[in-house]
C-alpha cells in the first residue's frame, strides 16, 4: 500500500521524476502474488491503482541501490537485517519515524483494519516526503 500511496503523492507534488519507488517482502509468504484484495480495494477507494505489482523478496543489492529503505513495522525491520546488516549507511527507518507519532504501521493482515492502515501509511508517506524534500529540494 505504501509504495502506491507514495507514488501518488510524488506525482501530485510534481516530483515523480526524482523518485524510484519500489516495495518488497522481507519474508517469503506472498512472493509472486498480487496485492492483497482488501488493500487493492482501499487504494481504489482513493483513486490509486496497484495493477501489475507482484511481491518480490528483498535482496542485499536493494540496500546498495536505494537511498532509503523503509519498514512498516519492527517485525519487518528485524527481518531486514538479513539484507542490510547493521545499516552502515543509515538508510533504514520505520515509516512512522517520519511523523510526530513514531511506531509501527497497523498491519491489516492481523487487524483487518484497512482504514487504520491507510491512515498510518498516508501520514507516514507525507512525513517521509517532507523529510526527503529537506535533503533533495
Amino acid at each position: 500500500m505504501a509504495e502506491f500511496v507514495l507514488r501518488d503523492m510524488v506525482k501530485k507534488a510534481g516530483v515523480a521524476d526524482k523518485f524510484e519507488i519500489a516495495s518488497c517482502a522481507t519474508s517469503t509468504e506472498a512472493l509472486g502474488e498480487t496485492a492483497y484484495p482488501p488493500a487493492k480495494k482501499k487504494l481504489a477507494e482513493h483513486g490509486i491503482s496497484c495493477m501489475g505489482k507482484t511481491a518480490r523478496q528483498m535482496t542485499k543489492s536493494d540496500y546498495e541501490y536505494f537511498d532509503y529503505i523503509i519498514a512498516m513495522d519492527r517485525f519487518n525491520l528485524r527481518n531486514m537485517t538479513r539484507f542490510v546488516g547493521d545499516d552502515p549507511q543509515k538508510k533504514v527507518s520505520l515509516l512512522l519515524d517520519h511523523t510526530d507519532c513514531p511506531g509501527d504501521v497497523a498491519d491489516p493482515w492481523y487487524t483487518g483494519d484497512f482504514d487504520k492502515t491507510w491512515e498510518d501509511v498516508s501520514r507516514g508517506c507525507r512525513g517521509f516526503l517532507d523529510t526527503v524534500k529537506k535533503h533533495i529540494f
